[in-house]
């Protein structure tokens, strides 16, 4: 990724309106990585997404290595190295206690891939202990959690990239550029979706795990005490609102961190959330069904997300709706139509594999790792810095909070 590019893109980051102690106050980073230097990297939390598309591409990288493993499940630890393949033989550490991981000093950088209230307090000790950072989304488990992490992020003059991928791929650049533009006019509207139709119910996807080989005091971290609960421990985590943040954190936070970036966003003023549990009722904590209206008042805008676990209609997408147009986005595509009395045209632009409102489509996870470890050797901010990510994160928070309150 040439070094402009980058340049442009932390012209573009540092722009965001922010709000409050969110902002930034120190910009400068460390001296540069050159480039001829391995790179060698720690992975924290080497579940499925570390383990099957974080880590390797991170590895498939020039100079790039992955030289330590971190998992409170020895299982996990094993799958993780096994999957490098030849690159294993790199591995020098193999730990489930991070403290480990983070002491060593040949290490330069970590990827966090763990449950999101483990994401601020390892992302901070790894500022700490002057690695960089890449930290999967949502960036905090809770409001009062991203000042903090920011200053550790300037104070130690760290690169943290937060994993919102949509920053780094190619449609979503062209639909920024077209909006800066004026091509669809002001953007009074903005709905976003993200619905599925499977579940992972309790018992479907329990695996025998071996209780000893899992350390799930650990685990639980600064989460209340609780008994060992398996479909917690691997993978359905994410709906119990001790380790996630439901739909709205892990799902609605990828396009509303990109709505930030291209509208130049801050908090919402206001929101009102609806859910229900229609298929998970006594399973999951938070909703399988979920909308929120989020208002910004200064910009004079709406921003409507719904998603669901029960249906899978429009899928996952992001359209911006303007007095000139407007412009559907996704993971793989973007398409502008105009308004009948606009004078602009009808474009689109499909980088993926045209199948629209895929969960997965077009490869932004590997340009996002490739943009981080670029402003690990140029030392630039990284296309989604912590502010971004505590941005879109608290703006979850704030929807939840209305559910919890309606």
């Amino acid at each position: 990724m040439p070094s402009n590019i980058t340049r442009r893109r932390f012209i573009e980051t540092t722009s965001l309106g922010t709000a409050g102690a969110l902002a930034s106050t120190d910009t400068t980073l460390a001296t540069g990585f050159p480039k001829n230097e391995t790179l060698r990297i720690g992975v924290i939390g080497c579940g499925g997404r570390a383990t099957y598309s974080l880590m390797p591409k991170a590895a498939s990288l020039p100079n790039t290595k992955i030289v330590a493993l971190c998992d409170v499940y020895k299982a996990h630890l094993r799958r993780a190295k096994k999957r490098l393949g030849d690159q294993s033989k790199d591995v020098q550490l193999e730990t489930g206690k991070h403290e480990e991981l983070l002491a060593l000093k040949n290490l330069d950088a970590v990827i966090i891939a763990t449950p999101d209230h483990w994401h601020v307090p390892l992302s901070i000790a790894a500022c700490q202990a002057g690695k960089d950072v890449y930290v999967e989304k949502p960036l905090t488990h809770d409001l009062a959690e991203g000042k903090a992490l920011i200053s550790a992020q300037n104070k130690h003059r760290r690169v943290l990239q937060v994993g919102t991928q949509q920053r780094s791929m190619p449609q979503f650049e062209k639909v920024k550029k077209l909006i800066d533009e004026g091509k669809i006019g002001k953007v009074h509207k903005v709905h976003m979706s993200w619905n599925r139709n499977f579940l992972p119910f309790r018992g479907k996807g329990q695996r025998n795990i071996n209780v000893s080989e899992f350390d799930w005091k650990r685990f639980l971290g600064n989460a209340p005490d609780q008994k060992f609960d398996p479909y917690k421990a691997i993978g359905s985590w994410r709906w119990f609102w001790d380790f996630g943040a439901g739909i709205l954190g892990d799902l609605m936070v990828h396009w509303l961190d990109a709505v930030n970036w291209i509208l130049k966003l801050g908090l919402p003023s206001n929101a009102v959330t609806i859910g229900d549990h229609f298929a998970t009722q006594g399973v999951w904590e938070t909703p399988d069904t979920i909308q929120t209206l989020m208002q910004y008042s200064k910009e004079k805008l709406q921003i409507h997300f719904e998603g669901t676990f029960v249906n899978q209609h429009e899928k996952a997408g992001v359209t911006f709706m303007g007095t000139e147009g407007s412009i559907y986005a996704d993971r793989g595509r973007f398409e502008l139509y105009p308004e009948p009395r606009s004078k602009f045209k009808t474009e689109q632009f499909i980088p993926g594999k045209n199948v629209k409102g895929a969960d997965f489509d077009l490869d932004g996870t590997l340009l996002h790792i490739k943009n981080w470890v670029e402003c690990i050797h140029t030392r630039e901010k990284p296309i989604a810095p912590a502010e971004a990510g505590v941005m879109a994160s608290d703006a979850a928070h704030i929807a939840n909070k209305a559910l919890k309150s309606s």
